[in-house]
C-alpha cells in the first residue's frame, strides 16, 4: 500500500479552530434534516393496516389518526361516495361530522371543497345529501376565521340552486330571519345578506315580497357600513327575483337612499347595483332618478369622492349607452367631455401642466389613474357606439391617439385587445387608425404586441379590404409602413424569451398572402421563416415557422421563386448537417402533404423523404418510420406505380439493415399499417370521393397559379411588342408624310386593320387574365389561406360551380386533366403555351408583313 501523505495540511493551532468552526457549521446545516426525520414511534402511530379496506381505514384514521390522515380522508370523501356511497354515508360522514367540530383550518376548508364536489358529481341524491350534507354546511357556516366561513358559503350557496323549494324554506329561509337581526353578529349577518340575494331568485314574487323584502330593507338600515354595501350589491338579484314593478317601488327607493349613504363603500355600491339594473328601469326612472344620481356622482368624483372614480371609468360604456335615449345634446356633450377628461387623468404633469391638485401625486393616486385610463381604454368601443362611427375621427380620434400611445402597458395593452372592435365598428372608416396599428404593432412592450396579434388577420382584411372599397389603388396604400412594422414585430419576439408570443406571431403571419403580393411575401419574409427553422431552438416556434413558409410556398406566383424554396427545403433541411434540421424537413413534408396537391409532393418530395431511411441518425429514421403511412397515401396507381416501388424497396431495407431496436419495433408495426392500406387509383372510386375531390381542388388551385404566371408574362410581352410597333409606326409616318394622300390612306387602313387585329386578342388575353385573377383572389382570402380551414367534402355542384370560375378553354383542359399530373408544368401544359406563342408569333408575323407593304 502507498503511504498517505500529508505534506500539504496544517495541522497549527489557528488552522484547527478553522477546522472546528467549519465542522459545527456543517453540524448547524444538518440539524434540522435530522430533527425532521421520524422516530419509530411517530412511525408506529402513523402506520395503517394494509388488510383495511377503504371505509375502515377511512373511520381509523379519523377516529385515532393524525390531522394530516384525517384532512386526507376528507379529501378522499368524493371518491368514497362514488364507491360505496350508502356505507360512507352510514360510517364516514358522522365521523367527518364529529372531527369539523375540532378541525383546524385546513381540514375546514377541504371539507367544503368535498362537500361541494360530492353535490356537482350527483353520486346521491338531492333529497339524501340536503338530509346528510346540509346540516353539517349550516353548522359550520359561522366559523370564526373568515376564509373558512366564505368558503362553507360558497358551498351552501351552489347547494341552494338544487335544493328544492321547500327545503330551502324550512331549512334556510326560516332561521334566516333570526340570524338578521341586529342581536347577531357582524358575521352572520353578512352571510344573511348573500343568501337573500340567491333566495331572491328561488321563489315567486309574491313569497320574496312577504318574506324576503322585509329582511332586505332590514339590513339595507344596518348600522354596520359593511352590511349596508354587501346587501346594497345583493339588490340587483333580489329585483331579478321580484320584477319590473317591485323593483320600481321598493328597490329603486332603498337604492337612492343607498347612494347618499355617509360610507364611500355602500356609495360605490348603489352606484354599480343602478348601473346594473339600468334594463330594468322606464324613461320616466332613468330621466328623473337615475340621471340626476349620475351627474352627481361625476361631479363628486373629482371634487370630494375620487373613491368611485375607477368603478365610475369601467361603466362609464354601459352607463352612456344606457341613457343614451333621455340625453339631450348638452349633455351628451357633457359625459363625451368626461370621458376624455378621465382618457388623459394623470397625464397633464407629464405634459407640462403643474395644477396644484395634481402636483403632489402619491403612489397610490398614480396607481389609480392608471386603473382608470386602462378602464377607458376598455369602453373604447362603447363610447364609439355612443358618439356614432361617423363622429369617430372629430369626437373621439385624439383620445384613440393618446390611448395607444399612453406611457403606461396595462393601457396600450388594453386597447391593443380592443383593437379588433374599433376596426368592426368603424367599417369603411378604419384607414382613420391604420398608423395605430402600425405603433402597437412596434411597441416596446411584447404583451402588447401579444394581445394585438391575437385579431391580426381579422384587421388586416378590415383594413385591406375597406381600402378597396374606397378607391385604393393597391392594399397596401391603406396600411403604408405595415410591412417594416410586421418585420420589426417579428423580430423583437425573436430576440426575447416569450417564444409562446413569437410562435403566435408566426402562426398568424400566414395570412399574408391575401394582404400584400407574392414578391413582398418572398423577399421580406419567406426566406426569413427558412432562417427561423434552420436556427431558432425552440421546437414549436420552428413548426410555425415551418407552416408558415409552405403556406407562403403555396400561394407564390412565380415557378421561379418556387423552385428556388424547394430545393433549399431539400438541401438545407432534408440533406443538412444536422440531424435536427433533417427532423425539421419531415415536419415541413407533413405540412406539405396538408397544404398542397399530392401530384406536386409526388413530384418534389417523395424521394427525398425516402432517402432519409439511410440516415446516420436512429430518431430520423423513426420519425421518418411513423411518417411513412401519409406518405404513400399520397401515391396514385398507376400514375406513380414506380415511386411505390421505390417506397416498398426501402422499408424492406431497413427491415433488412436496421439495427436499431426500437426503429425495427416502430418499421414492424408501421409494416403492418402499410399493408392495410388502400391505394387511391386515377380514377374517382366511393370510398375515396370526398379525399379526391378536395385534393382536385388542391391541384386545380395549383394549375391556375401557373396558367396566371404564363398570362401575366404573355401580357407583359404583348404590351412591349405593341410599344415597339407604334413607334415603328411613328417614325414611318413621319418619313412618309409628304407621299400622296391614296398610298398614305391605304397604308392606313391595313394598319388599322392589324391593330384591330392585335386589340382583339389582347382583349381576349386580359379577359382570361381578369378571370384568373379574381379566382386567386378567392383562393388567397383567409378563409381559404389554410386547407384544414376548407370545407372537406365538395359535391358535384359546387365543384362544378368551381369550374365554371375559369371559363378559358386552356382552363378547361388542365381542369378535366388527369389528376395524377404534377402541379408544375407538364408536357401537355408546356405544349399548350408553346402553341399559344406560335399562334401569337404567327399574328405579329402576317402584322409585320402587311406594314411592309
Amino acid at each position: 500500500m502507498r503511504p498517505i501523505i500529508f505534506s500539504k495540511m496544517d495541522f497549527s493551532h489557528s488552522s484547527l479552530f478553522g477546522y472546528i468552526e467549519d465542522l459545527q457549521e456543517l453540524t448547524i446545516i444538518e440539524r434540522p434534516v435530522r430533527r425532521s426525520l421520524k422516530t419509530p414511534e411517530e412511525i408506529e402511530r402513523l402506520t395503517v393496516d394494509e388488510e383495511l379496506s377503504d371505509i375502515e381505514r377511512a373511520v381509523y384514521l379519523l377516529s385515532s389518526g393524525q390531522d394530516i390522515q384525517g384532512t386526507s380522508v376528507v379529501a378522499n370523501l368524493p371518491v368514497l361516495m362514488r364507491q360505496n356511497p350508502a356505507e360512507t354515508l352510514r360510517r364516514v360522514l358522522p365521523k367527518i361530522r364529529e372531527v369539523l367540530h375540532v378541525a383546524g383550518v385546513e381540514m375546514q376548508l377541504t371539507a367544503a371543497v368535498s362537500f361541494l364536489t360530492v353535490l356537482q358529481e350527483e353520486s346521491v341524491s338531492i333529497h339524501t345529501y340536503s338530509h346528510s350534507f346540509l346540516h353539517i354546511i349550516l353548522q359550520n357556516l359561522e366559523h370564526r376565521d373568515t376564509g373558512v366561513s366564505n368558503a362553507w358559503l360558497e358551498t351552501l350557496l351552489a347547494v341552494i340552486e338544487a335544493l328544492p323549494k321547500e327545503t330551502v324554506r324550512h331549512e334556510i329561509l326560516n332561521p334566516l330571519v333570526s340570524k338578521a337581526q341586529l342581536s347577531q353578529t357582524l358575521q352572520s349577518r353578512l352571510v344573511s345578506c348573500k343568501i337573500m340575494g340567491k333566495v331572491a331568485n328561488k321563489f315567486e314574487a309574491h313569497i320574496v315580497k312577504r318574506e324576503v323584502l322585509p329582511l332586505v330593507k332590514s339590513l339595507c338600515q344596518d348600522v354596520e357600513y359593511e352590511v349596508r354595501a354587501c346587501m346594497c350589491r345583493q339588490l340587483e338579484h333580489v329585483a331579478r327575483g321580484i320584477g319590473t314593478e317591485l323593483t320600481k317601488t321598493v328597490v329603486l327607493p332603498e337604492l337612492v337612499e343607498l347612494a347618499r349613504d355617509e360610507g364611500s363603500s355602500v356609495r360605490l355600491a348603489a352606484f354599480e347595483t343602478l348601473v346594473n339594473l339600468l334594463d330594468m328601469f322606464d324613461a320616466d326612472d332613468r330621466s328623473q332618478t337615475v340621471l340626476p344620481l349620475v351627474k352627481s356622482f361625476c361631479e363628486k368624483s373629482f371634487k370630494t369622492d375620487e373613491s368611485i372614480l375607477v368603478s365610475l371609468s369601467f361603466h362609464l360604456g354601459k352607463l352612456c349607452n344606457g341613457l343614451y335615449g333621455i340625453f339631450t345634446p348638452e349633455q351628451h356633450l357633457r359625459f363625451l367631455e368626461f370621458y376624455k377628461k378621465l382618457s388623459t387623468l394623470g397625464l397633464q404633469q407629464e405634459n407640462g401642466h403643474n395644477d396644484n391638485q395634481l402636483h403632489l401625486q402619491t403612489l397610490e393616486h398614480e396607481k389609480k389613474y392608471i386603473s382608470v385610463r386602462k378602464n377607458c381604454a376598455y369602453n373604447f368601443p362603447a363610447m364609439i357606439v355612443f358618439v356614432d362611427p361617423k363622429n369617430f375621427h372629430l369626437e373621439l380620434y385624439s383620445i384613440f391617439f393618446c390611448l395607444c400611445h399612453d406611457p403606461e402597458v396595462p393601457v396600450r395593452y388594453t386597447m391593443a385587445i380592443s383593437f379588433f372592435e374599433v376596426a368592426k365598428l368603424l367599417n369603411s372608416d378604419v384607414y382613420t387608425i391604420h398608423k395605430e396599428l402600425v405603433t402597437l404593432l412596434q411597441d416596446e412592450s411584447l404583451e402588447v404586441l401579444d394581445a394585438l396579434v391575437g385579431h391580426l388577420p381579422e384587421i388586416l382584411e378590415l383594413m385591406t379590404n375597406r381600402g378597396e372599397n374606397n378607391g385604393s389603388e393597391s392594399k397596401l396604400l391603406s396600411i403604408p409602413d405595415l410591412i417594416p412594422a410586421l418585420t420589426t414585430a417579428e423580430q423583437r419576439a425573436a430576440t426575447s424569451l416569450k417564444w409562446r408570443t413569437h410562435e403566435k406571431l408566426l402562426q398568424k403571419y400566414a395570412c399574408l398572402p391575401h394582404i400584400i403580393s407574392s414578391d413582398q411575401i418572398y423577399y421580406r419574409f419567406l426566406h426569413r421563416m427558412l432562417t427561423i427553422i434552420l436556427t431558432n431552438n425552440v421546437l414549436p416556434v420552428q413548426k410555425a415557422a415551418a407552416r408558415t413558409l409552405c403556406v407562403y410556398l403555396r400561394y407564390n406566383r412565380k415557378q421561379e421563386q418556387r423552385h428556388e424554396v424547394i430545393q433549399k427545403l431539400i438541401e438545407q433541411l432534408g440533406q443538412g448537417k444536422s440531424y435536427w434540421n433533417r427532423l425539421r424537413f419531415l415536419d415541413t413534408c407533413e405540412f406539405i402533404m396538408e397544404l398542397f396537391s399530392k401530384s406536386f409532393f409526388c413530384k418534389y418530395f417523395f424521394l427525398p423523404v425516402l432517402e432519409l431511411t439511410h440516415d446516420p441518425v436512429a430518431n430520423v429514421r423513426m420519425k421518418l418510420c411513423c411518417l411513412l403511412p401519409k406518405v404513400k397515401s399520397t401515391l396514385k396507381i398507376p400514375t406513380d406505380k414506380h415511386l411505390l416501388q421505390q417506397l416498398e424497396l426501402c422499408i424492406r431495407k431497413l427491415l433488412c439493415q436496421e439495427k436499431d431496436k426500437d426503429v425495427l419495433t416502430i418499421v414492424k408495426r408501421t409494416v403492418l399499417e402499410l399493408d392495410r392500406m388502400e391505394i387511391s387509383v386515377d380514377a374517382f372510386q366511393k370510398r375515396f370521393y370526398e379525399n379526391d375531390l378536395l385534393d382536385q381542388e388542391k391541384e386545380r388551385q395549383e394549375h391556375l397559379l401557373l396558367e396566371m404566371e404564363q398570362l401575366e408574362k404573355e401580357k407583359q410581352k404583348n404590351e412591349g411588342r405593341s410599344t415597339n410597333i407604334n413607334d415603328k409606326m411613328f417614325e414611318k409616318k413621319r418619313r412618309d408624310s409628304k407621299t400622296s394622300s391614296v398610298l398614305a390612306k391605304s397604308i392606313n387602313l391595313s394598319i388599322s386593320g392589324s391593330s384591330s387585329g392585335t386589340s382583339a386578342g389582347k382583349e381576349e388575353k386580359k379577359s382570361k387574365l381578369v378571370r384568373s385573377q379574381s379566382f386567386s383572389t378567392q383562393v388567397l382570402h383567409p378563409k381559404y389561406s389554410n386547407i384544414d380551414k376548407c370545407p372537406n367534402v365538395f359535391n358535384q355542384s359546387s365543384l362544378s360551380k368551381l369550374h365554371l370560375c375559369v371559363s378559358d378553354d386552356s382552363f378547361r383542359t388542365h381542369a378535366a386533366g388527369n389528376s395524377g399530373n404534377a402541379a408544375f408544368p407538364s408536357s401537355s401544359s408546356r405544349n399548350l403555351f408553346n402553341s399559344a406563342d406560335q399562334k401569337s408569333n404567327g399574328n405579329k408575323e402576317s402584322q409585320s408583313r402587311k406594314m411592309s407593304m
